[in-house]
């Protein structure tokens, strides 16, 4: 376990973090309005549930499942979560497909008419890349397109991911508000002051509740076991890369040696498959030399050289 030095604020990509941050409605709505990008504005929103847990210990995750008001006066779903690695895409699929499958009615179907609202999945993913992905790319905001042309099918099905690990911006490479966000985000349990690029209100009231100092007793406590479970999570999954990068290079090095045996093999039997020919040749200019030929006809019909005829007795 790490040495634990008392941080000036706290890393929001714990539980018990990303609940204090992402638990205040202000908050949520200045982060959403961020990474939806001028595409959708949130004007509130209702935790339908603050404090789902994941399903199973594996996942072990708090979920904030979300009903959003946008500026139109339409209503959409929102799952919003950190995730661990196993089966990422897969997982986060299956929540979002449970959402729908959850507000659909049990009966009378065709006159609900397949009303169904946008719904849209946010994972905060720490710590490790996305499955399949580049490392030049943190920011996936994905939905549903054709193939070939890309051209949208349907938007309103969405997933977005912020792949932490990928970004390595420093302060002064921040370009906008997204990367403030990411910024933030990746750097903000280490960082001792409020960043120069986030003296804005919108990033000043994430710092001010991220405050380690204004947590009281119970909340401290808190913090420090959902801190040591994200390092005990953290080392769990270091050790499993290892175990696989060390089984690669084993797996690496036999295919080297098998490729090597493979090329020695074929050597051999082309050396055995020559000098089994040219044993035979030698049988045939002993027979041809008994005939009474000529040296240069044996060599002619053999392929053997001069002098290696005149030395056969």
């Amino acid at each position: 376990m790490k040495n634990h030095v008392q941080p000036v604020f706290i890393d929001p990509t714990t539980d018990e973090g990303f609940k204090r941050l992402f638990g205040d409605k202000v908050n949520l709505i200045n982060f959403l309005n961020i990474i939806f990008r001028s595409r959708k504005t949130i004007v509130d929103l209702t935790y339908r549930d603050t404090e789902r847990i994941g399903a199973t210990e594996e996942i072990g995750k708090v979920i904030f499942d979300l009903v959003v008001q946008i500026s139109t006066g339409e209503e959409i779903i929102i799952e919003m979560q950190t995730s661990s690695q196993t089966n990422l895409k897969q997982r986060m699929l299956y929540y979002a497909s449970k959402v729908i499958s959850d507000i659909a009615p049990k009966g009378n179907r065709k006159a609900w008419g397949y009303a169904i609202p946008e719904v849209y999945t946010i994972v905060l993913m720490d710590g490790f890349p996305m499955p399949g992905g580049d490392r030049s790319t943190y920011f996936h905001d994905t939905c549903l397109c054709h193939r070939d042309s890309g051209q949208i099918f349907y938007e309103g099905f969405g997933f977005i991911y912020l792949e932490l690990i990928n970004f390595v911006k420093s302060e002064a490479e921040v370009e906008d508000e997204l990367d403030k966000v990411f910024f933030m985000l990746k750097n903000m349990s280490t960082l001792k002051t409020l960043p120069r690029i986030m003296k804005s209100a919108v990033f000043q009231r994430f710092f001010q509740l991220a405050s380690y100092a204004k947590l009281t007793k119970e909340e401290r406590t808190m913090y420090d076991i959902s801190l040591k479970r994200k390092w005990d999570a953290e080392a769990v999954r270091m050790y499993q890369q290892e175990q696989v990068e060390g089984l690669e290079k084993q797996l690496g090095g036999l295919e080297k040696q098998l490729k090597e045996a493979k090329q020695a093999s074929k050597k051999a039997a082309i050396e055995a498959k020559a000098e089994g020919q040219h044993q035979k040749a030698i049988e045939t200019a002993l027979n041809l030399k008994e005939m009474g030929l000529s040296t240069h006809q044996i060599a002619k019909a053999t392929g053997l050289t001069i002098e290696e005829i005149e030395k056969l007795k």
